[in-house]
Protein backbone atom coordinates (compact mmCIF):
# COMPACT_ATOMS: atom_id res chain seq x y z
CA UNK A 1 0.00 0.00 0.00
CA UNK A 2 1.52 3.51 -0.36
CA UNK A 3 0.20 6.46 1.42
CA UNK A 4 0.22 10.21 1.95
CA UNK A 5 -0.87 13.03 4.29
CA UNK A 6 -3.01 15.75 2.94
CA UNK A 7 -2.24 19.33 4.22
CA UNK A 8 -5.13 21.14 5.57
CA UNK A 9 -3.27 22.91 8.47
CA UNK A 10 -4.07 20.43 11.36
CA UNK A 11 -1.29 18.65 13.27
CA UNK A 12 -1.68 15.85 11.42
CA UNK A 13 -3.45 16.50 8.04
CA UNK A 14 -5.21 13.81 5.91
CA UNK A 15 -4.79 10.38 4.90
CA UNK A 16 -4.91 9.51 1.69
CA UNK A 17 -4.27 6.41 -0.41
CA UNK A 18 -2.10 6.32 -3.09
CA UNK A 19 -2.33 4.30 -6.33
CA UNK A 20 0.52 2.72 -7.33
CA UNK A 21 1.69 4.85 -9.87
CA UNK A 22 1.63 7.72 -7.90
CA UNK A 23 -1.32 9.32 -10.19
CA UNK A 24 -4.65 9.04 -8.18
CA UNK A 25 -5.59 8.65 -4.73
CA UNK A 26 -8.65 8.80 -2.76
CA UNK A 27 -8.93 10.03 1.10
CA UNK A 28 -9.33 7.11 3.80
CA UNK A 29 -11.07 9.50 6.46
CA UNK A 30 -14.09 6.50 7.27
CA UNK A 31 -11.36 3.72 8.04
CA UNK A 32 -9.08 6.46 9.56
CA UNK A 33 -8.52 9.64 9.65
CA UNK A 34 -5.11 10.08 9.61
CA UNK A 35 -1.55 7.86 9.33
CA UNK A 36 -0.75 8.04 12.61
CA UNK A 37 -4.63 6.73 13.76
CA UNK A 38 -3.82 3.83 11.33
CA UNK A 39 -0.76 2.86 12.51
CA UNK A 40 -1.97 2.86 16.45
CA UNK A 41 -4.53 0.66 15.50
CA UNK A 42 -3.27 -1.14 12.56
CA UNK A 43 -4.15 -4.66 13.41
CA UNK A 44 -8.08 -3.08 12.82
CA UNK A 45 -7.94 -0.98 9.79
CA UNK A 46 -5.06 -2.77 7.67
CA UNK A 47 -7.30 -5.45 5.80
CA UNK A 48 -9.85 -2.00 4.97
CA UNK A 49 -7.42 -0.05 3.87
CA UNK A 50 -5.69 -2.77 1.54
CA UNK A 51 -9.24 -3.13 -0.60
CA UNK A 52 -9.58 0.66 -1.01
CA UNK A 53 -5.91 0.29 -2.00
CA UNK A 54 -6.52 -2.40 -4.21
CA UNK A 55 -10.13 -0.56 -5.38
CA UNK A 56 -8.14 2.43 -6.24
CA UNK A 57 -5.21 0.75 -8.60
CA UNK A 58 -8.15 -1.89 -10.40
CA UNK A 59 -9.97 1.11 -11.21
CA UNK A 60 -12.97 1.02 -9.25
CA UNK A 61 -12.93 4.16 -7.22
CA UNK A 62 -13.65 7.51 -8.27
CA UNK A 63 -10.38 9.28 -7.41
CA UNK A 64 -8.97 12.50 -7.73
CA UNK A 65 -5.37 13.30 -8.90
CA UNK A 66 -2.29 12.71 -7.00
CA UNK A 67 -0.64 16.02 -6.40
CA UNK A 68 2.44 16.13 -3.93
CA UNK A 69 2.85 19.96 -3.71
CA UNK A 70 -0.33 19.69 -1.88
CA UNK A 71 1.27 17.19 0.57
CA UNK A 72 2.86 17.50 4.08
CA UNK A 73 5.24 14.58 5.44
CA UNK A 74 3.67 11.27 5.82
CA UNK A 75 3.65 11.84 9.65
CA UNK A 76 3.81 15.59 10.09
CA UNK A 77 4.67 14.45 13.25
CA UNK A 78 5.55 10.93 15.20
CA UNK A 79 5.97 9.71 19.39
CA UNK A 80 10.02 9.67 18.14
CA UNK A 81 12.52 9.61 15.49
CA UNK A 82 15.68 8.18 16.02
CA UNK A 83 18.33 8.61 13.29
CA UNK A 84 21.40 5.89 13.06
CA UNK A 85 24.51 5.89 11.02
CA UNK A 86 24.18 2.85 9.49
CA UNK A 87 26.90 3.50 6.40
CA UNK A 88 30.25 2.95 8.23
CA UNK A 89 31.68 3.66 5.04
CA UNK A 90 30.33 7.56 5.55
CA UNK A 91 32.01 7.41 9.72
CA UNK A 92 35.22 5.70 8.30
CA UNK A 93 35.64 8.86 5.69
CA UNK A 94 35.54 11.16 8.22
CA UNK A 95 37.44 9.53 10.53
CA UNK A 96 40.40 9.36 7.65
CA UNK A 97 40.15 13.08 6.91
CA UNK A 98 40.24 14.96 10.53
CA UNK A 99 42.32 12.08 11.82
CA UNK A 100 40.00 11.72 14.84
CA UNK A 101 40.52 8.20 16.80
CA UNK A 102 37.82 5.35 15.99
CA UNK A 103 34.98 5.26 17.37
CA UNK A 104 35.05 2.59 20.28
CA UNK A 105 32.67 -0.97 19.12
CA UNK A 106 31.72 1.13 15.75
CA UNK A 107 31.18 -2.09 13.73
CA UNK A 108 29.17 -3.78 16.40
CA UNK A 109 26.98 -1.31 17.86
CA UNK A 110 25.02 1.40 16.15
CA UNK A 111 25.27 4.74 16.24
CA UNK A 112 22.15 6.81 16.49
CA UNK A 113 20.72 10.08 17.77
CA UNK A 114 17.23 11.23 19.43
CA UNK A 115 16.21 13.73 17.01
CA UNK A 116 13.15 16.03 17.07
CA UNK A 117 9.55 14.77 15.76
CA UNK A 118 7.39 17.54 16.20
CA UNK A 119 7.75 19.65 12.82
CA UNK A 120 8.26 17.76 9.88
CA UNK A 121 8.31 19.13 6.59
CA UNK A 122 6.74 18.03 3.59
CA UNK A 123 7.87 17.02 0.24
CA UNK A 124 8.15 20.70 -1.45
CA UNK A 125 8.04 22.89 1.59
CA UNK A 126 10.82 25.73 1.67
CA UNK A 127 13.33 24.93 4.05
CA UNK A 128 13.85 28.05 6.53
CA UNK A 129 17.45 28.66 8.26
CA UNK A 130 19.15 31.26 9.74
CA UNK A 131 22.05 31.56 8.45
CA UNK A 132 24.44 30.62 5.66
CA UNK A 133 27.49 30.39 7.94
CA UNK A 134 25.62 27.75 10.04
CA UNK A 135 27.12 25.19 7.39
CA UNK A 136 23.44 23.87 5.71
CA UNK A 137 24.28 20.74 4.34
CA UNK A 138 21.56 17.79 2.72
CA UNK A 139 21.48 14.10 4.04
CA UNK A 140 19.76 11.88 1.64
CA UNK A 141 18.43 9.15 3.50
CA UNK A 142 15.61 5.70 4.01
CA UNK A 143 13.32 5.32 7.01
CA UNK A 144 11.11 3.21 8.63
CA UNK A 145 7.58 3.78 10.90
CA UNK A 146 7.10 1.26 13.10
CA UNK A 147 4.38 -0.20 15.43
CA UNK A 148 4.69 -0.87 18.76
CA UNK A 149 8.12 -2.10 19.80
CA UNK A 150 8.73 -3.65 23.45
CA UNK A 151 11.82 -3.04 25.21
CA UNK A 152 14.52 -5.24 24.85
CA UNK A 153 13.31 -6.83 21.36
CA UNK A 154 15.70 -8.71 19.64
CA UNK A 155 16.48 -7.57 15.96
CA UNK A 156 13.93 -10.14 14.25
CA UNK A 157 11.43 -9.45 15.94
CA UNK A 158 12.03 -5.38 15.53
CA UNK A 159 12.27 -5.88 12.05
CA UNK A 160 8.45 -7.60 11.85
CA UNK A 161 7.53 -4.37 13.53
CA UNK A 162 8.13 -2.77 10.33
CA UNK A 163 4.95 -0.75 8.80
CA UNK A 164 6.09 1.73 6.10
CA UNK A 165 9.48 2.69 4.71
CA UNK A 166 10.03 6.19 3.85
CA UNK A 167 12.71 8.25 1.80
CA UNK A 168 14.26 11.45 3.78
CA UNK A 169 15.97 14.38 3.85
CA UNK A 170 17.53 14.79 7.66
CA UNK A 171 19.20 18.83 7.38
CA UNK A 172 22.17 19.45 9.32
CA UNK A 173 24.54 22.59 10.29
CA UNK A 174 27.94 21.74 9.92
CA UNK A 175 29.20 24.20 11.90
CA UNK A 176 26.98 23.80 14.60
CA UNK A 177 27.58 20.13 14.92
CA UNK A 178 31.10 19.63 16.13
CA UNK A 179 30.88 21.76 19.19
CA UNK A 180 27.43 19.70 20.47
CA UNK A 181 28.92 16.87 19.98
CA UNK A 182 31.71 18.04 21.98
CA UNK A 183 29.36 18.15 25.27
CA UNK A 184 28.42 14.73 25.27
CA UNK A 185 24.45 15.51 24.95
CA UNK A 186 24.32 15.11 21.14
CA UNK A 187 22.52 17.28 18.61
CA UNK A 188 19.92 19.55 18.88
CA UNK A 189 20.54 23.40 17.29
CA UNK A 190 22.62 21.19 14.40
CA UNK A 191 19.54 19.12 13.62
CA UNK A 192 16.75 21.28 12.02
CA UNK A 193 13.13 20.05 10.96
CA UNK A 194 13.92 17.00 8.73
CA UNK A 195 12.18 16.77 5.42
CA UNK A 196 10.36 13.10 3.73
CA UNK A 197 9.20 12.49 0.56
CA UNK A 198 5.50 12.57 -0.21
CA UNK A 199 4.94 9.07 0.04
CA UNK A 200 4.95 6.26 2.58
CA UNK A 201 5.24 2.78 1.37
CA UNK A 202 4.36 -0.80 3.12
CA UNK A 203 7.71 -3.39 2.36
CA UNK A 204 6.13 -5.42 -0.12
CA UNK A 205 5.22 -2.50 -2.74
CA UNK A 206 9.52 -2.45 -3.06
CA UNK A 207 9.26 -5.96 -3.97
CA UNK A 208 13.03 -6.77 -4.57
CA UNK A 209 13.87 -3.57 -3.21
CA UNK A 210 13.63 -4.55 0.10
CA UNK A 211 15.32 -7.58 1.74
CA UNK A 212 17.55 -8.58 4.84
CA UNK A 213 15.94 -5.04 6.20
CA UNK A 214 17.61 -2.59 4.05
CA UNK A 215 16.17 -0.91 0.95
CA UNK A 216 17.83 -1.87 -1.81
CA UNK A 217 17.27 1.36 -4.08
CA UNK A 218 19.67 4.11 -5.19
CA UNK A 219 18.79 7.32 -3.78
CA UNK A 220 19.43 9.75 -6.52
CA UNK A 221 20.00 13.23 -5.73
CA UNK A 222 20.87 16.79 -7.39
CA UNK A 223 22.07 20.00 -6.44
CA UNK A 224 20.55 22.99 -8.55
CA UNK A 225 19.55 20.29 -10.98
CA UNK A 226 23.65 19.76 -11.19
CA UNK A 227 23.78 15.35 -10.48
CA UNK A 228 25.06 15.04 -6.91
CA UNK A 229 25.00 11.19 -5.95
CA UNK A 230 23.22 7.90 -6.39
CA UNK A 231 24.37 5.93 -3.85
CA UNK A 232 22.49 2.64 -3.14
CA UNK A 233 20.25 1.82 -0.05
CA UNK A 234 21.84 -1.66 0.14
CA UNK A 235 25.16 -0.75 1.70
CA UNK A 236 24.04 -0.91 5.04
CA UNK A 237 26.00 -1.48 7.43
CA UNK A 238 23.72 -2.39 10.08
CA UNK A 239 19.75 -3.23 9.07
CA UNK A 240 16.75 -1.88 10.15
CA UNK A 241 16.18 -4.64 12.56
CA UNK A 242 19.57 -4.21 14.25
CA UNK A 243 18.70 -0.27 14.35
CA UNK A 244 15.13 -0.67 15.78
CA UNK A 245 16.36 -3.32 17.99
CA UNK A 246 19.20 -0.46 19.53
CA UNK A 247 16.62 2.19 19.82
CA UNK A 248 14.41 -0.11 21.65
CA UNK A 249 17.39 -1.58 23.98
CA UNK A 250 16.34 0.48 27.30
CA UNK A 251 12.73 1.47 25.69
CA UNK A 252 9.56 0.91 24.50
CA UNK A 253 8.89 1.92 20.83
CA UNK A 254 5.28 3.34 20.07
CA UNK A 255 3.50 2.83 16.98
CA UNK A 256 4.25 5.64 14.76
CA UNK A 257 7.92 6.35 15.59
CA UNK A 258 10.84 6.54 12.76
CA UNK A 259 14.06 5.00 12.50
CA UNK A 260 16.16 6.36 9.89
CA UNK A 261 19.68 5.04 8.22
CA UNK A 262 21.80 7.94 8.19
CA UNK A 263 23.44 9.70 4.84
CA UNK A 264 23.69 7.06 2.26
CA UNK A 265 26.98 5.84 1.26
CA UNK A 266 28.87 3.96 -0.66
CA UNK A 267 32.31 2.63 -0.72
CA UNK A 268 32.54 3.31 -4.61
CA UNK A 269 32.93 6.81 -5.82
CA UNK A 270 31.38 6.48 -8.51
CA UNK A 271 28.49 6.26 -6.59
CA UNK A 272 28.82 10.20 -5.49
CA UNK A 273 27.45 11.21 -2.03
CA UNK A 274 23.93 12.18 -0.08
CA UNK A 275 25.61 15.28 1.77
CA UNK A 276 27.98 17.79 0.93
CA UNK A 277 29.63 16.70 4.11
CA UNK A 278 30.80 13.38 2.56
CA UNK A 279 31.90 15.08 -0.74
CA UNK A 280 34.24 17.64 1.13
CA UNK A 281 35.78 14.90 3.24
CA UNK A 282 36.88 13.13 -0.05
CA UNK A 283 38.37 16.21 -1.54
CA UNK A 284 40.25 16.82 1.20
CA UNK A 285 41.16 12.79 1.84
CA UNK A 286 42.49 13.21 -2.50
CA UNK A 287 43.49 16.76 -2.98
CA UNK A 288 44.52 18.18 0.46
CA UNK A 289 41.28 20.63 1.05
CA UNK A 290 37.96 20.57 1.10
CA UNK A 291 36.38 22.50 -1.87
CA UNK A 292 32.83 22.04 -2.40
CA UNK A 293 30.95 25.08 0.21
CA UNK A 294 28.10 24.45 1.73
CA UNK A 295 24.35 25.48 0.54
CA UNK A 296 23.19 29.05 0.44
CA UNK A 297 19.55 30.84 0.22
CA UNK A 298 18.10 29.77 -3.30
CA UNK A 299 19.58 26.98 -3.40
CA UNK A 300 17.60 23.74 -4.44
CA UNK A 301 18.07 20.02 -3.98
CA UNK A 302 16.39 17.13 -5.56
CA UNK A 303 15.82 13.53 -3.98
CA UNK A 304 14.47 10.66 -5.46
CA UNK A 305 14.98 7.00 -4.86
CA UNK A 306 14.61 4.55 -8.30
CA UNK A 307 15.31 1.05 -8.89
CA UNK A 308 18.67 0.72 -11.29
CA UNK A 309 17.62 1.88 -14.66
CA UNK A 310 13.60 2.13 -13.66
CA UNK A 311 11.82 5.01 -14.16
CA UNK A 312 9.81 7.07 -11.19
CA UNK A 313 10.98 5.80 -7.80
CA UNK A 314 7.81 4.31 -5.42
CA UNK A 315 7.90 7.37 -2.51
CA UNK A 316 7.75 10.34 -5.17
CA UNK A 317 10.21 13.21 -4.66
CA UNK A 318 11.95 16.14 -2.46
CA UNK A 319 12.35 18.95 -4.53
CA UNK A 320 13.04 21.85 -2.11
CA UNK A 321 14.69 25.00 -1.92
CA UNK A 322 16.53 26.66 1.33
CA UNK A 323 14.95 30.09 2.38
CA UNK A 324 16.03 32.57 5.14
CA UNK A 325 14.23 31.99 7.80
CA UNK A 326 11.99 35.17 9.09
CA UNK A 327 12.97 36.61 12.12
CA UNK A 328 10.25 36.95 14.85
CA UNK A 329 8.66 40.24 15.10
Amino acid sequence: MKFATLQDHTLDGRLLIVSRDLTACVEAGDIAPTLLHALQHWADVEDALRRRYEALNAGRLESQPFDPRRCAAPLPRSPQWCDGSAFLNHANLMEKAFGTPPIPDLDTIPLMYQGASDDFLGPHDDVPMPSETDGIDFEGEFGVIVDAVAMGSGADQALDAVRLVVQLNDWSLRAMGPREMRTGFGFLQAKPSTSFAPVAVTPDELGNGWSDGRVHLQLEVSWNDAPFGRPDGGEMSFGFGELIAHAARTRRLKAGTIIGTGTVSNVSRQAGSACIAERRVIEMIDQGEARTGFMRFGDRVRMEARWPGAGAGPFGVIEQTVVRAERPA
